[in-house]
C-alpha cells in the first residue's frame, strides 16, 4: 500500500520549497545590488560591530571582484536547487535568516579579518540547515544518509581550510582571498538556528489521540 501525504502537508512543503527559494533569490539580488554601493560602508568591520550592527547583514552582498561574485551567485543557485530537492519546511527558511547574522558576529572570534564580504559564509549556513534537515527532519532513511554525507563533506571542507591557521589564505587562479572563519562560522550558525528555529517541534504526548 501507498501512503498519501494530506493536502495540507503537500502545501506546507510546497511553501517551504518556494520559500527557501525565494531566499536565494533574495540573497543573489542583494548581491548583485550592492555592486552599486561602496563596499567600506558594507561590508564586516569587527571594529564596527557595535555602533553599525546593519553590516551584520549587509557584508554577505559585497563582493571583491567579478569572479568572487559570479563564484557566490552560482552558490546560491545550487543552495536553492538543494533545498528544492531536499523539500524543506518553512522554518528552514526562518532559520537560516537567523543564520545570516550569527555567521558574521562569529567572525569576532577572528578579530585579524578587518575587512570581509561574501555570501560564501551564509551558504555554508544554508547547507548546514539542508543536511540537518536531512538527518533529522526529513524520517527517510535515504535522506537521512544523504544528509550525513553533505554533513560530512562540510566538515572535511572546512577542516582542510584550517581557519585556525590565519585570517585569509590566497587560492591559486582566484583574484580573492580565502577566509576560511567565514566558512566555518558559517557552519556552526547554520546547526545553531536549525537547533532553535529549523527543527520540527516535538509532538505533544498528551495530545496523541485524535477522535
Amino acid at each position: 500500500m501507498h501512503s498519501i501525504a494530506p493536502p495540507g502537508a503537500v502545501s506546507a512543503t510546497r511553501g517551504g520549497a518556494t520559500a527557501w527559494l525565494a531566499a536565494c533569490t533574495a540573497a543573489a539580488l542583494g548581491a548583485l545590488a550592492a555592486t552599486q554601493a561602496p563596499s567600506a560602508a558594507l561590508d564586516w568591520q569587527p571594529a564596527l560591530a557595535g555602533t553599525q550592527p546593519w553590516r551584520l547583514i549587509t557584508s554577505a552582498w559585497v563582493h571583491l571582484s567579478t569572479q568572487h561574485l559570479l563564484m557566490n551567485l552560482g552558490g546560491c543557485a545550487l543552495v536553492g536547487l538543494l533545498g528544492w530537492r531536499a523539500e524543506l519546511p518553512p522554518r528552514a527558511t526562518l532559520a537560516w535568516a537567523l543564520a545570516w547574522p550569527l555567521t558574521h558576529l562569529g567572525l569576532l572570534l577572528q578579530p585579524a579579518l578587518l575587512h570581509y564580504g561574501g555570501l560564501s559564509g551564509v551558504l555554508h549556513a544554508a547547507v548546514a540547515i539542508v543536511a540537518c534537515h536531512l538527518m533529522w527532519g526529513s524520517g527517510v532513511r535515504q535522506h537521512r544518509l544523504i544528509g550525513a554525507l553533505l554533513a560530512i563533506g562540510l566538515v572535511v571542507k572546512v577542516l582542510l581550510e584550517a581557519p585556525w591557521s590565519g585570517a585569509v589564505r590566497a587560492v591559486p587562479g582566484w583574484d580573492f582571498a580565502l577566509a576560511p572563519a567565514a566558512h566555518a562560522s558559517g557552519v556552526v550558525a547554520g546547526v545553531i538556528a536549525w537547533r532553535l528555529i529549523g527543527r520540527a517541534p516535538r509532538p505533544n504526548s498528551a495530545a496523541g489521540s485524535q477522535a
